[in-house]
């Protein structure tokens, strides 16, 4: 049983719902995590609450102190995380050590908090007058985080907030709950208080308790654009600073000038790297038509090399995490047939190393995919890579353009000015040149434009800090005489 984490220690709180929990390499459940109930969305925002001042009121010498021992438990311990994370999202064992260490990246950014986000200050703005900035924590943060990454986005925002003294409650998605629990002891093991992290399992109530409650000052969401777009609309209607990350379709232009042995070699890494399902994959390769058929053969060829099978025995792609998200995605590709594109490569028939009963779909490779399909126009989240043809660098730019997502794309050139049109012309918040996955390292930050974001403020990097913290600024006199000021009811003069 998984059940919350709440004020320092394990919670089974109120609610009789429970949800299933699988092996995905298996086909089998192995745990049953609490469904949250209202008034365990209470409890879980209340502990948060209480250990608010207290956390606040900790000096940045001793909240740097509790991150420095998390990092070098997670360090030393990483491996068992790792575990964790592939027996229930089905994702290879390396692949979940990479999830965790990217997640370290920005705890290693926070580390530097104090310097990040101290004020400013000026002497003198008027006669005997300074003045000065502070910035400060919100209060209760909500974090509500989805299935495919589940350390690295908890850790996208979690060190971001603690380090600003805020505390949190994080909902983490009920398909692969136990990482959380795993990082909320660890925390209280390097010495976190009881109460400022605080973990809140369950479904649409419980996400829908944290958007309405009143002592929840911000939300951060990564999932799907439909809930990204309700998590916005129904946070700030209550009132609440929101960062919520929606879905995406990358495209990777290759050009005729392109390296194709580079280009291949990252369109297999990026499109089924963690069975595809995460916001960042390549699921559309848009190249220019006079190399095309060239660079679908090197992409075939590299994909019958993929081992497909249990995470946990050395193979090269996992399961996907439920039945059910198999099947949606099987049937895109049944979908792409219907349609009038050409299956090269089709997952359906893979041969898996591992258990018959896993929930398996193999990479994937659709050519001439039409732009007004089903296959094109929807996220699928799984190990399928569509092939659209183009003419030129310029009908490139304008289907990525024309898209209603604009979170990462690439380019793939050996062309500087081709290069340097795309980045300046393209419509997405994350670019990438011969670079196929480009999620920024820690100190930028992370977001998409257009239909992938919700919010006007990025994850992590010098956002995250605005994000988290609230800015104030003083003006600030000391008279040296008594009575110095005067009376004056005319407009305040800079003197």
């Amino acid at each position: 049983m998984v059940d919350h984490f709440v004020a320092g220690r394990s919670f089974t709180g109120t609610g009789e719902r429970l949800g299933p929990v699988f092996d995905p390499a298996l086909g089998v459940e192995t745990k049953r995590v609490r469904l949250a109930a209202p008034a365990d969305v209470d409890a879980a925002v209340a502990a948060a609450a209480q250990a608010f001042p207290g956390w606040r009121d900790k000096s940045w010498a001793r909240r740097q102190e509790v991150l420095f021992t998390f990092r070098e438990l997670l360090n030393a311990r990483r491996g068992e995380l790792a575990e964790i994370i592939t027996s229930e999202h089905g994702k290879v064992v390396s692949d979940a050590a990479g999830e965790i260490a990217r997640g370290q990246e920005v705890l290693e950014f926070a580390l530097g908090m104090p310097h990040l986000a101290r004020g400013g200050y000026s002497e003198n703005v008027s006669t005997g007058v300074d003045a000065f900035t502070l910035r400060q924590p919100l209060g209760v943060v909500s974090i509500v985080s989805p299935f495919n990454f589940p350390a690295m986005v908890p850790m996208w925002f979690l060190p971001m907030a603690l380090a600003t003294g805020n505390t949190v409650v994080l909902k983490p998605s009920e398909k692969d709950p136990s990482a959380a629990n795993w990082l909320a002891a660890l925390l209280s093991e390097a010495g976190l208080p009881d109460g400022v992290f605080n973990v809140l399992h369950g479904d649409k109530v419980a996400v829908d308790g944290l958007l309405e409650h009143p002592d929840v000052q911000a939300v951060s969401f990564v999932g799907s654009t439909p809930i990204a777009r309700y998590v916005y609309e129904n946070a700030t209607r209550a009132g609440k600073r929101v960062q919520a990350l929606g879905g995406a379709k990358n495209h990777m232009l290759v050009l005729a000038d392109a390296d194709l042995d580079l280009a291949a070699d990252s369109a297999v890494n990026a499109a089924f790297g963690s069975a595809g399902e995460r916001c960042m994959a390549i699921s559309v390769l848009a190249v220019v038509d006079s190399v095309a058929d060239d660079l679908i053969g090197r992409i075939s060829e590299r994909m019958g090399r993929i081992k497909v099978g249990d995470g946990r025995q050395g193979c090269d792609m996992g399961p996907l995490v439920t039945r059910e998200h198999r099947d949606k995605v099987a049937d895109y590709v049944e979908l792409a047939v219907k349609e009038g594109a050409s299956v090269v490569v089709d997952g359906r028939d893979v041969e898996p190393a591992g258990a018959a009963e896993g929930f398996w779909l193999g990479p994937t490779l659709v050519d001439r995919v039409g732009r007004d399909s089903r296959i094109y126009t929807e996220e699928i989240f799984g190990p399928v890579l569509s092939v659209v043809r183009v003419r030129d660098l310029a009908e490139g730019i304008e289907i990525i353009n024309d898209g209603a997502y604009g979170n990462g794309t690439a380019i793939f050139t050996t062309s500087g000015g081709a290069a340097r049109r795309f980045q300046r012309e393209v419509e997405a918040g994350m670019i990438g040149i011969n670079v196929p996955i480009p999620v920024p390292v820690s100190y930028y930050s992370f977001g998409g434009w257009k239909q992938s974001m919700f919010g006007d403020t990025k994850a992590y990097g010098e956002q995250g800090v605005h994000f988290f913290t609230r800015e104030k600024a003083v003006t600030s006199r000391w008279p040296v005489t008594a009575g110095a000021g005067g009376f004056d009811l005319g407009f305040p003069q800079n003197a």
